[in-house]
Parts: C-alpha cells; sequence; structure tokens
C-alpha cells in the first residue's frame, strides 16, 4: 500500500530524516515511536504532502504523494488542530469536510452517530466553535473527521495525547477496529508506548532519523520498547 524509497529530508546540511526502504502493507496498524526530534512528524509529513523531500519518494497506493493528488481521495489524517478551522461549529465542520470527500450530510450524520460514545455529548450540539473546545475536543473532532468518506490510509500524530482514559480506551477499539475489520491501512505515531503496542500490529523506532528497529508486535514488544529508550 505505501512503500518509501530513499527519502531524506534536510535543513541546510542538517539531515533530519533519513529512510532507505520501508513498505507498510494494506490493513496493516502501524505505529512509529521515537524521542522528540526523531523525525516522526517530518516522515508523517512526506506522506501527506506537507513539505517536499529532499530526495527518494513515498508511493502511496501507487501514486506518488508529492508528484500527483491522485492519493488524496483515499488518505485522510489528523495530525494537530491546525487542521481544524477554527471559526466552524463541529457539525460545519464535519459537514465540510463530507462535502469535500462527497458524502452528504445524511452520510456523514450517519457516521457521526457511530461515535456518540466517543464524543461523550461534549462535541455536537454545543453551539460552540472548534476553536472554543478543550484540546481533548478539538482532538476527538479531528480525528472522526478524518474517518469520513470511507479512507483507505489514516494517518494520526499522537492520537492519545490530551484524551481522558476513557477516550483512549473507545479510540483503541476504533483504531482496532479499522485496521481488523474495515481493512483500513492506520499509522499512528504517540509517545505512549503501553498504547501504541496494544493498538498496532507493527511498530517502527525512528532515532535521529533513521529506522533502527523494525518489530511485529508480540508480548515481548513492550519490554523490548521500554528497554531501548531506557538505555
Amino acid at each position: 500500500m505505501i512503500t518509501i524509497e530513499n527519502l531524506t529530508k534536510k535543513y541546510g546540511s542538517q539531515i533530519v530524516l533519513h529512510i532507505e526502504e520501508l513498505s507498510i502493507p494494506k490493513g496493516q496498524s502501524f505505529g512509529l515511536v521515537g524521542n522528540n526530534g526523531a523525525g516522526k512528524t517530518t516522515l508523517f509529513s512526506l506522506l501527506l504532502d506537507l513539505i517536499q523531500p529532499t530526495s527518494g519518494h513515498v508511493i502511496n497506493n501507487e501514486v506518488q504523494v508529492n508528484t500527483s493528488e491522485a492519493w488524496k481521495p483515499f488518505t485522510s489524517s489528523f495530525i494537530d488542530e491546525t487542521f481544524l478551522i477554527g471559526y466552524l461549529t463541529p457539525e460545519e465542520y464535519f459537514y465540510f469536510i463530507g462535502d469535500l470527500r462527497g458524502q452528504s450530510k445524511a452520510d456523514v450524520n450517519a457516521l457521526l452517530a457511530q461515535f456518540e460514545d466517543f464524543f461523550h455529548g461534549e462535541i455536537l450540539g454545543q453551539k460552540k466553535y472548534l476553536r472554543d473546545l478543550s484540546k481533548g475536543n478539538q482532538k476527538k473532532a479531528g480525528i472522526v473527521a478524518s474517518f469520513i468518506g470511507n479512507p483507505e490510509v489514516v494517518v494520526l500524530d499522537e492520537p492519545f495525547a490530551n484524551l481522558d482514559p476513557t477516550t483512549q480506551i473507545r479510540l483503541k477499539e476504533i483504531i482496532k477496529d479499522l485496521a481488523a475489520k474495515d481493512n483500513v491501512t492506520v499509522l499512528i505515531s504517540s509517545h505512549d508506548l503501553i498504547h501504541v503496542t496494544e493498538v498496532c500490529e507493527r511498530i517502527v523506532v525512528l532515532n535521529k532519523g533513521e529506522v533502527v528497529k523494525d518489530i511485529q508486535t508480540s508480548t515481548e514488544t513492550l519490554k523490548e520498547l521500554e528497554q531501548f529508550f531506557a538505555k
């Protein structure tokens, strides 16, 4: 589904990302972990064509992302609150995203109904602008918006941050279902090793912009990651 080849990103003389080869098959729940500055957000930004690579490329379902926009209809993401439109209400934002993705209001409403327990009554019908919601509720809105339009690839950067424990548990169930039931390729970056090992079947560790571990998740994965980061 996603193939990365000879991908580098430089700022001046500093190389912040260098990945020779990485493949992510369709339907895989893929976790990306690493310390601050490891290159996680840079990789996701390159995958979403938010920045240009210095060399190499990312292929998403046979489409090179920095030379064509044909990957956009089947790919969605939520990186941070800058992806939101702060002067819209959540409902207006969801319908706007739905319109971009060819979904009617009825389609969007049917999707939103599946996430009532995730919203906890704090998102819809509140007559608040997105900018006035808490960080956690902004994140909930952004994550659910990324599911509109039946995407085949969903990219989430630090999805568990700022969420309360109940919402984190529900989000883990949602992510597992996306990959297992809907065959969606889900890419997650997180600083929380416990969460990422619980929801991802594969975990890649970045360090100083390079892949240093590529693990198929097992009962020993959390211990292995904790030992690595404890060094």
